[in-house]
């Protein structure tokens, strides 16, 4: 969601563009890489408060703490609002949260690593200002009026927006924390396919890695609020999108749904012009009111793919947004599923075998239920936990047939061992929080801050 945005580009003189440029994604499976992003909390070791920009031990600081490491600072007026290095980036989410967006990668034993260096560096620059760093689908204690907006112009407008469209909005943007992947396609046929797999199995992946189990000092009522949290942000650009189930899916027909989803915000000269609520499809005719008698760009168009956010995303790859943020080993376990389901044949084969008689009905019980009663939700007579473990081994599968092993011989299959456990057990990241806060934590979150910071 925080990404810098393009600005410029060619001028858009036909349709055709729009789609053309999600075809421009097609890459042959030797080019095919995983990037994953992966966002956290600060907070002050003193109190346990958020981090606000400036000020002793903010994020300001932190940002200019990660330059010694070679990363360069990206400026918003006179605020470094993110961090490039190479073709990585560390961003910021409207309430401070740290994101790495990590560099396109060949197999998950980089991503592994590169994730640890991460939050290695993180967690030297936090130290030295008195602050840490948590993954947590939600903030479990603190209040949206707790949190501190940074000072980006895109999240001006946005803010102003969200609760004119849904309930939750504002708390999706200030305090929830994922963890994404982002895969590549070779053609749009294989797009199709891995677009209706990962999305059937979406909820699944939420189910798995859900880790949200509290809000606001007590529990939230569900497994996942984060996920819960997007049900009532904006439906104009959220949820499951069941046209991609629907026969003739492809980048036409995504390219239709972001013309239909209502625009944030133009980019020009280093700042967002409010466009809120107006269409992209007026744009194209120069009847912008924003920019009126002015055409769209190719990045104006890239900018606004980015402000749709369906539990799967189409960019020229494909990014997987279900999971809620957690400890390093899930932040690794999150690629490792999505690549050993679609970066395989035959794995790929199997997850739509698996999911293809699935209805629009149940895609959207799944959707609603799951971030409820997570990995105990009944679907078809069974359990979650009892699907999750049939997509799991088609996991393994995929990734022992990619045989990439790392320097001690391991192939990446080492990376779902938390997902396997979650299978065994029946128990995702927020089941055991709850049982720990109502038992040996008695009802603190000290602890949690203590024990599962990074």
């Amino acid at each position: 969601m925080s990404a810098p945005p393009s600005g410029g580009g060619a001028p858009i003189e036909n349709r055709r563009q729009l789609i053309e440029y999600f075809a421009a994604g097609n890459k042959p499976r030797a080019n095919w890489r995983m990037g994953t992003e992966h966002e956290k909390f600060g907070f002050h070791k003193s109190n346990l408060k958020p981090l606000a920009y400036d000020g002793p031990g903010g994020i300001r600081a932190m940002l200019d703490g990660m330059t010694r490491f070679g990363w360069e600072p990206v400026t918003e007026g006179n605020n470094t609002i993110a961090l490039k290095r190479d073709s990585a980036s560390v961003t910021l989410e409207p309430g401070g949260q740290f994101e790495l967006s990590g560099a396109p990668l060949e197999t998950l034993h980089e991503t592994a690593a590169e994730s640890q260096q991460h939050i290695d560096e993180v967690s030297q620059v936090a130290g030295e200002i008195g602050a840490a760093f948590i993954g947590l689908g939600f903030a479990p204690e603190w209040t949206r009026e707790d949190m501190h907006w940074m000072p980006k112009g895109r999240y001006k407008i946005m803010g102003a927006y969200m609760p004119k469209k849904g309930k939750l909005g504002l708390d999706m943007m200030l305090r929830t924390c994922t963890v994404q992947t982002n895969l590549d396609f070779d053609s749009e046929a294989d797009m199709v396919k891995k677009f209706r797999v990962s999305l059937a199995l979406q909820p699944l992946a939420t189910a798995l890695f859900a880790n949200s189990p509290f809000k606001e000092g007590k529990p939230a009522g569900f497994k996942s609020y984060r996920s819960h949290i997007w049900t009532d942000t904006d439906p104009d650009r959220c949820g499951m999108l069941p046209f991609v189930f629907e026969p003739g899916f492809g980048f036409e027909r995504y390219a239709d749904y972001m013309l239909d989803v209502p625009m944030y915000f133009v980019y020009r000269d280093g700042k967002y012009i409010d466009a809120s609520g107006q269409s992209f499809r007026d744009f194209l005719k120069g009847k912008l009111p924003a920019r009126p008698g002015e055409l769209p760009t190719v990045n104006d168009w890239a900018d606004h793919v980015t402000t749709a956010f369906p539990e799967v995303r189409l960019k020229r790859y494909l990014e997987m947004r279900g999971a809620d943020s957690g400890p390093l080993p899930a932040l690794n376990a999150l690629p490792a599923l999505w690549v050993g389901l679609l970066y395989d044949q035959s794995a790929l084969d199997a997850a739509w075998d698996l999911v293809k008689d699935w209805t629009i009905a149940e895609h959207d019980f799944l959707r609603a239920e799951t971030p409820k009663t997570g990995l105990a939700t009944m679907f078809r007579g069974r359990s979650l936990t009892e699907w999750a473990r049939e997509v799991v081994e088609i996991a393994h599968a995929g990734l022992r047939a990619r045989k990439r092993l790392d320097a001690h011989g391991n192939d990446e299959t080492t990376y779902l061992a938390p997902l396997d456990r979650a299978v065994a057990s029946g128990l995702a990241p927020a089941d055991e929080l709850l049982a720990k806060w109502q038992g040996e934590w008695k009802g603190s979150f000290v602890p949690l801050f203590r024990d599962h910071a990074y």
